[in-house]
């Protein structure tokens, strides 16, 4: 008897030693036996690594339907010569790293892409260079992976014949990480995306929007730099969003922001700065959002506010010579504005408790004439605007009344 046991318990060590050692490496080259990726990825099993020496391959619709990693040596070059797509990945645990993959052809007809994945989980897409690839990294019904440091670099001209760089589309748990996108229609996209993160990626020259989401909850975005886009960030249709730590640069432009948000309930924005842009921030519909610690510096419009937008709280932030601090489109307004740094403001300190003892009105009468009558801002620098703007906050009659913070800053805070 122990003799059996002894038998059957060498034979699972050979057995399971066997199954270790199927898992190899499948070189491709030029050179080498396995000259195609395609072919590479066809002889493979489940868990091979197929590593790719330096070259330029000239493959599309290239479709790995099993546990695989796909590893660059010294960037190979996959080129789909303007026409398909090249990558297409259905199968779960699949990791593609150190690749450059290029020149995937414009369509009115297909998202192509140069990486797809469809109905897959625990990836990851890594140190990945994709250049002039329409849309660029396409996830659609996956879930539990990762996109990082990845470049993705397009040639886009006009919205309708552009792709988006990075797009999700009904997806759960990913994490967008590190990522530098430009010249896309809109850098990263999500659209039905859940618990996901997206973090420390530079969005720059995109034509629409530098990141564009909507219909998606529980999700947080950070570390993040939008610069130079048609649009920062549009955030619509969507509850339970924290976004911090993020820069709005330079986002100029007729109807441009930093970051737009549109029927979103239960959100945070804290410590993000907004600089140089039409409007900082454009709220529509939104509620229970709080907004703090936030840099609001040289904007036309530091935040707009438009009808629907209640219980909501603006507390200590700074106000840094922006052209408009607030503005509303409304008379009813519940919202707190309380406690804020305001560089335009010239009250005083009495107690000398760093609060100012008298209330400030940041909503402007000129402001109201500017969104009546918009040629009006040439007159922007005139003394009939200070005239105008120093009547009102004697007399105040046209602003909203319970626009006031009470106890407004007198030092601009250090974050």
């Amino acid at each position: 008897m122990k003799y059996i046991t002894t038998l059957i318990f060498t034979l699972l060590l050979v057995v399971s030693s066997n199954e270790t050692s199927f898992a190899g490496t499948i070189v491709v080259c030029k050179d080498c036996a396995i000259k195609k990726i395609s072919t590479a990825v066809e002889k493979a099993i489940a868990g091979d690594l197929i590593l790719i020496k330096k070259g330029h391959y000239f493959e599309t619709n290239i479709l790995i339907d099993k546990p695989l990693t796909l590893q660059g040596e010294n960037w190979p070059i996959l080129d789909g010569n303007e026409d398909e797509e090249i990558l297409v990945i259905v199968a779960d645990n699949v990791t593609i790293r150190g690749l450059q993959i290029q020149n995937v052809g414009t369509s009115y007809l297909k998202d192509r892409a140069g990486i797809r994945l469809r109905k897959a989980k625990n990836f990851s897409i890594t140190n990945n260079r994709l250049y002039n690839t329409f849309f660029g990294i396409y996830l659609e019904h996956v879930k539990n992976g990762i996109i990082e440091n990845n470049e993705v670099i397009g040639k886009a001209v006009e919205e309708s014949s552009s792709g988006n760089a990075i797009h999700l589309w009904y997806c759960k748990n990913i994490e967008v990480k590190g990522n530098t996108v430009k010249n896309h229609r809109d850098g990263i996209y999500l659209e039905f995306v859940d618990s996901s993160t997206i973090q420390r990626n530079f969005s720059e020259g995109n034509l629409r929007y530098g990141l564009h989401f909507m219909f998606s909850n529980f999700d947080n975005y950070s570390e993040n730099t939008f610069k130079d886009n048609g649009a920062g960030v549009a955030v619509m249709f969507s509850k339970k969003i924290d976004m911090w730590e993020n820069d709005f640069v330079h986002n100029w432009g007729k109807a441009s922001f930093g970051l737009l948000l549109k029927e979103i309930y239960d959100a945070e924005i804290r410590h993000n700065n907004f600089s140089f842009n039409t409007v900082g921030i454009f709220v529509e519909g939104s509620t229970r959002v709080n907004y703090h610690h936030n840099n609001f510096k040289q904007n036309g419009w530091a935040i707009k506010i438009s009808g629907g937008c209640l219980d909501n709280t603006i507390e200590t932030n700074n106000f840094l010579s922006n052209t408009f601090d607030i503005s509303l489109s409304s008379s009813t307004n519940n919202n707190t504005f309380n406690g804020n740094y305001w560089s335009s403001y010239s009250g005083y300190d009495l107690n000398r408790d760093g609060r100012g003892d008298v209330p400030y009105r940041p909503v402007k009468l000129f402001n109201y004439v500017v969104n009546e009558t918009p040629e009006a801002m040439v007159l922007l620098r005139s003394l009939f605007v200070d005239i105008i703007n120093f009547s009102e906050k004697v007399s105040p009659i046209f602003t909203p009344e319970k626009v006031i913070d009470e106890r407004p800053n007198m030092k601009k805070f250090d974050f």
